[in-house]
């Protein structure tokens, strides 16, 4: 075991690849929060999480602020009880994303930094349930792009092996999102998946009302119909409609999910490591669904999640968003439309430190002479 002696904050930003939008925001930029904890024995794990916009620079503060000195001079391998520790620390901060996003940045360093030294792939060190996973996309499923592009994009993915496709709803009037995915199945056919996502768009009569008009199509989930916090709401929609109920990227607690699961408000579980603390917290949700039988599809960032989607033996999708490019040397591996975790040490990332040099906008060493 070694002591912490060093941790580092950057934040670098990254624009979209592509436009997104969906029913109520647009992605305009990745806020991506990276730290880098260095051990006494000169081991180094490299952790990290993100914003799509806003909140970078407070989840950076944090972490600066309240989070990074705690580590100092404490056993980099006592990665539950340096977890436990700082979300105490951060209790009246707690539930929340800020605070998440930082415990996370943290937690997924020291992962990374465990299975460097013991030289394990993340996928196995968490589980090794199984290699590889189906991949779905969503980088064409955008609700501004119009119906032809949604079935190009669709089609693409399909030659590829792709499993599915991800299409974002909540158009001004509930018949325009029907059009559009009863278009893209005729295209498709039955053998492909076609996905939903609301983004929290919509009240509950709407939700079911909007259900009950897509139910015929055959829908592998609707995503985030509903406010994350209408609990109640969820229970209606699920005990309405066929359509399985996805839920998880904007929920932040592993009690929250429990409630969730426990209630019957949803039968996918869409556990997000960022948003839920990192890769301690997301192995106990994961394998709470397990329990209730539920299969985990995790919200973005494919780079990791491809090897936590490996880890359990629930895991079901990855979903295809490539953020990392500017910023690794590293490729998530596709073969015939799944993803293959990785077989390096670590979270499987490589990172390139000369184009983060080049893109940060943050950057603090704390050190022990800090603590």
């Amino acid at each position: 075991m070694a002591r912490i002696a060093r941790v580092e904050i950057l934040m670098v930003p990254l624009l979209p690849k592509t436009k997104r939008t969906d029913a109520i925001q647009s992605f305009v930029c990745q806020e991506t929060v990276i730290v880098r904890i260095h051990d006494a024995e000169g081991a180094v794990g490299t952790g990290y999480s993100y914003t799509i916009g806003t909140g970078g620079s407070s989840v950076v503060r944090l972490l600066a602020d309240h989070l990074a000195a705690r580590l100092i001079g404490r056993e980099a391998d006592e990665i539950e009880r340096l977890w436990t520790d700082l979300k105490f620390h951060t209790h009246a901060t707690t539930v929340g994303a800020i605070t998440s996003l930082a415990l996370a940045a943290i937690d997924t360093a020291l992962w990374d930094l465990r299975a460097r030294r013991v030289g394990l792939p993340l996928w196995k060190l968490a589980g090794g349930a199984k290699d590889r996973a189906p991949l779905y996309t969503t980088e064409g499923g955008w609700l501004h792009l119009e119906p032809q592009a949604l079935i190009d994009d669709a089609l693409e993915a399909k030659r590829l092996g792709f499993g599915g496709a991800k299409v974002k709803i909540g158009k001004p009037r509930a018949r325009e999102d029907v059009m559009r995915l009863e278009k893209l199945r005729e295209a498709v056919g039955d053998d492909f998946e076609i996905l939903t996502d609301c983004n929290q768009a919509f009240t509950v009569d709407e939700a079911i009302r909007r259900a009950h008009m897509l139910e015929p199509i055959g829908l592998g989930w609707i995503e985030e119909p509903l406010p994350a916090d209408d609990l109640d709401g969820h229970i209606r929609l699920s005990r309405s409609t066929s359509l399985p109920v996805a839920v998880g990227e904007s929920i932040y607690s592993l009690r929250h999910f429990r409630e969730y699961m426990q209630k019957g408000a949803c039968s996918i579980v869409q556990v997000d490591v960022a948003r839920i603390g990192g890769i301690t917290p997301w192995l106990k949700v994961a394998h709470v669904a397990e329990a209730f039988n539920m299969p985990v599809c995790p919200h973005f960032l494919m780079e990791l999640h491809v090897s936590l989607t490996c880890a359990v033996p629930n895991g079901r999708w990855v979903e295809y968003i490539p953020q990392l490019d500017e910023i690794t040397s590293s490729r998530m591996t596709i073969e015939k439309g799944y993803a293959v975790a990785p077989s390096a040490p670590g979270l499987g990332i490589d990172w390139d430190w000369d184009a983060i040099d080049g893109r940060k906008v943050e950057s603090i060493d704390v050190t022990e002479g800090d603590a």
